[in-house]
């Protein structure tokens, strides 16, 4: 590391414990934990990418970004809320799994932040790969993966709840299918 990275590195650390909970805070007055805290993340990347170039008075600055991202958030949200509106209507014609969401799954994704959801669905949907998705979603390789994490967690615990809760995780399609009857045939093992 040159002398020039330690210096730009300590004016970011300096510039980090000065003023993270203060980002912080200012995404909780306006949205939920998990997306104050990707907000602050990601005020901070574009501060780092910016550092030179910081007014004196940087507060201002940085609550401006996160205010900024904010609003990309709740764009991400309303796309959101359009795509499930739609996975909602999917025709009945459609007879494979593969293309149902249930009822269960949908109310589950709802909970999700936009940016977890956001990198479920460029995982699972758009089949890329965590290191792609990154790219797709604008972010890097650990900030992706640590959004992932969260989602399949928050989903999976969801689920398991259902499960727990009414037997099946589906609404009204049990994902474990009822045992075959039984069969007179004595050929048939049992």
């Amino acid at each position: 590391m040159t002398s020039t990275d330690r210096t730009r590195a300590i004016a970011f650390e300096r510039l980090f414990a000065q003023h993270y909970a203060e980002v912080v805070a200012y995404g909780h007055r306006r949205a939920s934990a998990d997306v104050a805290e990707d907000v602050a993340e990601e005020t901070f990347l574009v501060a780092w990418r910016e550092l030179e170039d910081l007014p004196e008075d940087t507060l201002p600055w940085l609550l401006a970004v996160a205010g900024r991202t904010l609003v990309g958030y709740r764009e991400a949200a309303e796309r959101r809320e359009a795509l499930l509106d739609r996975l909602a209507v999917v025709p009945e014609r459609h007879h494979d799994d593969r293309f149902r969401i249930s009822t269960t799954l949908r109310s589950e994704l709802q909970l999700l932040s936009p940016v977890e959801l956001e990198a479920l669905l460029l995982v699972a949907w758009e089949e890329l790969s965590p290191a792609r998705a990154a790219i797709a979603a604008g972010c890097s390789r650990a900030a992706f993966r640590v959004r992932l994490h969260r989602a399949r967690r928050r989903v999976g615990e969801a689920l398991e709840a259902s499960w727990r809760r009414t037997g099946q995780v589906t609404g009204e399609h049990a994902v474990v299918p009822a045992p075959a009857p039984a069969s007179d045939d004595p050929r048939t093992p049992r």
